[in-house]
């Protein structure tokens, strides 16, 4: 069947792990006029998002797009996707039989319509059902923007020169699903085309989409990428967003002067990448009133030194300052009273059992109950912890637990607030774990298996004191600026 305009509901759910739900921060209520999209929510509204007949459902964002599907998107962008669903000349590509008959056709039109820009591959073949890259798509794109292969650009530079109109959020996805599909055409409704026009106010011209129709407003989330520090968040202009590891304990903890160097980052309206969860997006409402954004209720910040789009001079400043990503499988809390701690990628503190030994866990039944394991994988943390030191172990039921030097890690089922430590130091066998510090468990040691060396050198490079009001004090490396 044809790809039509078939729309997908999304439904999203966070599960930390069976029979323990984490409580909610203040941060995690939208309040106001608040108002986060996807790109697939904006694709999906403005009729853009191209699926088959049987893709009304999560599904489908999973999905590998193809040329086929590629090509229907141009020529809808183009204007000509009715003209082509219409069209009865004789001449088709050779392997048009692998398409259905309305397919065909508009394989037939593009046969027959070299200027559109779709010519076949080798032998009089398309290729309906190969699959695309983000080179491929970029450069659907860039036509459709009235850019030419050898003119504008060469098809080798396609994703450079795509980056320079503004075109980069997919640019790195190895492979191509459908979730990217839908942000890469929402963030070119913003691009300029040749023409000097935005492409979203010639799809109106073209009427494919209608005089009424908005152009997303506000603020956006991009997506950047850094060799050493992998895919961070900035806003629409490309500054740099930052966590604070004072926020674990207090989601108020910059204050004053902390703020003038590090601003807050709110919009009433927010876009963001179809990949991501607008579940994770909410508005903290600070002490004095003010508003600001928060990602997994961690609240976000600028830095007042980056000057450009791709600065990123706020990174491990202080060692409390970190790079707002999406993918941390841990963060590090800071504690007026305990100093650093592991947290999960929500904030919320991790503990480890002092009568755990390396790769196993001696917590079960009831103890289990009160002490969640952390059911995660992936190694992403801060700069200065170690990702090496984070793997999985299997439970007896077959579930994974994230270790840390081999230590199994784990929630207090008690932990009532954000940021609350209160399993710290219960029945002196539970404790936070200080990454700078933490060398193995009683038992370990007794059985002479420590923890593994790590190579954090958090503590190291940036060790913290505490003043007699219980207030942190910094070094600060980079001049006047404060934590």
């Amino acid at each position: 069947m044809i790809i039509k305009n078939r729309f997908i509901t999304v439904l999203f759910s966070l599960v930390i792990c069976a029979g323990f739900v984490l409580p909610v921060s203040s941060a995690s209520a939208a309040e106001g006029k608040f108002t986060v999209k996807s790109d697939v929510d904006t694709a999906r509204e403005l009729g853009l998002l191209q699926a088959d007949g049987n893709s009304d459902n999560a599904d489908y964002l999973a999905k590998k797009p193809t040329r086929l599907q590629a090509a229907i998107t141009s020529l809808l962008l183009q204007g000509y996707l009715e003209e082509a669903l219409s069209y009865k000349e004789n001449g088709n590509f050779k392997d048009a039989a692998l398409v259905d008959t309305e397919n065909q056709a508009i394989l037939s039109y593009l046969k027959n319509h070299p200027e559109r820009g779709w010519a076949g591959t080798t032998g009089n073949m398309f290729d309906p059902l190969a699959e695309i890259s983000a080179q491929q798509f970029y450069k659907v794109l860039l036509e459709v923007l009235g850019y030419g292969i050898g003119k504008d650009f060469n098809y080798a530079d396609t994703l450079s020169f795509a980056a320079s109109k503004g075109l980069m959020q997919i640019a790195n996805a190895a492979t191509l699903t459908n979730t990217d599909i839908a942000t890469a055409l929402v963030e070119g409704l913003s691009a300029t085309s040749a023409r000097n026009n935005t492409l979203f106010s010639e799809l109106q011209e073209r009427k494919v989409l209608p005089a009424d129709a908005k152009l997303p407003s506000g603020e956006r989330i991009t997506l950047r990428s850094d060799a050493k520090l992998g895919t961070y968040f900035a806003d629409k202009t490309g500054r740099t967003l930052y966590f604070f590891t004072k926020d674990a304990e207090n989601t108020n903890a910059c204050q004053g002067k902390c703020i003038e160097n590090w601003p807050l980052f709110y919009s009433e309206d927010l876009q963001v990448p179809a990949e991501l969860n607008t579940a994770d997006f909410s508005v903290l409402t600070r002490t004095d009133g003010t508003k600001q954004l928060a990602y997994k209720d961690w609240p976000l910040y600028y830095f007042a030194k980056d000057m450009a789009g791709g600065d990123v001079k706020g990174e491990a400043f202080g060692g409390v300052w970190f790079v707002a990503k999406p993918d941390y499988t841990v963060m590090l809390g800071t504690s007026s009273k305990l100093g650093n701690y592991l947290t999960d990628d929500h904030g919320r503190t991790l503990y480890y059992f002092d009568k755990d030994v390396p790769q196993t866990s001696t917590c079960e039944g009831k103890c289990i109950d009160n002490w969640p394991a952390y059911m995660a994988t992936g190694n992403s943390a801060p700069t200065g912890i170690a990702s090496s030191d984070f793997s999985t172990i299997t439970r007896s039921d077959g579930r994974k637990q994230l270790t840390y030097k081999g230590y199994p890690l784990y929630y207090f089922a008690k932990d009532q607030e954000h940021g609350a430590t209160s399993g710290h130091d219960f029945n002196q066998l539970w404790f936070v774990i200080d990454p700078a510090k933490f060398d193995g468990t009683t038992a370990a040691k007794a059985s002479g298996t420590p923890a593994a060396p790590g190579s954090s050198n958090l503590q190291k490079k940036f060790e913290p004191s505490i003043n007699g009001n219980g207030n942190f004090l910094v070094n600060a490396t980079i001049g006047p600026i404060q934590d």
